[in-house]
């Protein structure tokens, strides 16, 4: 399962996408694109640097993951930044989060984890589920364009994005970038922001 192998690997603390700071990829979204302050909802938070940031620019933040270390973390960094955050160790696939309906998603390398089609449109659903009328959800995803011989995050094709989101979500953009890093050479990442769908 895909839940207890990340839990494994905090617990080892392999972790190589805790870079201890928000991802410049967020930052750069939410400020370009005007996203205001709402309701957020940052689906595997991890350690909780992007829940820190989207809380100091105004938003009332929850932040889900499966590992109870990554959310042990997370609320000693909030409480260090002086923020309020909302953290909460829950296992989103399958779960709702109290609190919604949310005016803005954020996942950061969870949509990629799923390596069908059928789970990667259920995860869609549900993050369409958890949203306001025209929420908006950002999903920075492996990009299989990229080339390697070295391991990185799972990768996913363009068609992959569209088959899984479209039935729920409007495209609004989907470019080729990098993952925030510390490695010299970061993964190559597919950023894409969405608009929930209205279904009558």
């Amino acid at each position: 399962m895909i839940e207890e192998r990340y839990k494994k690997r905090y617990k080892v603390g392999d972790t190589p996408w805790d870079i201890g700071k928000p991802d410049f990829n967020l930052i750069q979204t939410v400020t370009t694109a005007a996203i205001g302050p709402c309701k957020a909802l940052d689906i595997g938070c991890g350690t909780g640097y992007n829940s820190i940031w989207l809380a100091q620019n105004n938003f009332d933040v929850v932040g889900v993951d499966t590992s109870d270390i990554a959310i042990q973390v997370a609320t000693k960094e909030a409480s260090k930044a002086n923020v309020k955050c909302t953290f909460i160790e829950i296992d989103f696939f399958t779960n709702r989060i109290e609190g919604m309906p949310f005016g803005f998603a954020f996942d950061r390398g969870c949509f990629h984890s799923f390596q069908s089609d059928e789970e990667r449109k259920k995860f869609a659903e549900n993050v369409a589920n958890h949203l306001d009328k025209d929420g908006l959800w950002l999903s920075l995803i492996g990009n299989a364009d990229e080339r390697r011989n070295v391991p990185g995050p799972p990768q996913r094709t363009a068609r992959d994005i569209v088959n899984a989101v479209e039935p729920y979500f409007e495209i609004l953009s989907l470019v080729s970038g990098q993952f925030g890093s510390n490695h010299p050479k970061p993964p190559r990442a597919w950023v894409c922001l969405m608009r929930k769908r209205f279904i009558a």
